[in-house]
């Protein structure tokens, strides 16, 4: 029974190496978007669905936890009989965690490239507005310039 429950374990961190390698692929698409300057639109889906992702990797942490919490004492209790099953746990904890860390350091990196993408972009978006507002204030002048004011005109002679 123990060794069912050690086999739905290593599934569990398998499905876990699977979705932490789709978030990396996500994250190299996040920054070639980043880089390349390519639309909103395009990075927000790619946010999507890694947060549908983020959300399956929780319920499995969430269901190991669980079950390793209910064999937990099994285990201690035989640890020898279960050697190459835990320690190919173990190895798969350990990929698990690398996988991690390598996923931070890309945030990371797509934190300081987003920063910097959408700084440009208002940086752009202003630009843009004092363009057009010189080009208003001066399309109004040019309005005005045409339209003779009254004029006080002395009829003492």
């Amino acid at each position: 029974m123990i060794e069912n429950y050690l086999q739905v374990l290593e599934q569990s961190m398998h499905k876990k190496t699977d979705i932490l390698s789709r978030i990396q692929e996500i994250n190299l698409n996040q920054e070639q978007i980043l880089k390349n300057e390519g639309s909103v639109e395009d990075f927000g889906a790619t946010i999507d669905e890694k947060e549908k992702l983020i959300e399956e990797l929780s319920k499995l942490d969430e269901g190991f936890e669980t079950l390793y919490r209910h064999i937990e004492e099994q285990l201690v209790g035989g640890r020898e009989q279960y050697k190459s099953q835990i320690a190919k746990l173990q190895q798969l904890i350990v990929e698990v965690t690398e996988k991690s860390v390598a996923i931070q350091a890309q945030e990371t990196r797509n934190y300081k490239l987003a920063q910097n993408y959408f700084t440009v972009g208002r940086k752009t978006l202003q630009k843009n507005r004092t363009t057009s507002k010189a080009a208003l204030d001066y399309y109004k002048s040019m309005s005005n310039s045409q339209i003779v004011q009254p004029q006080f005109m002395d009829k003492k002679k």
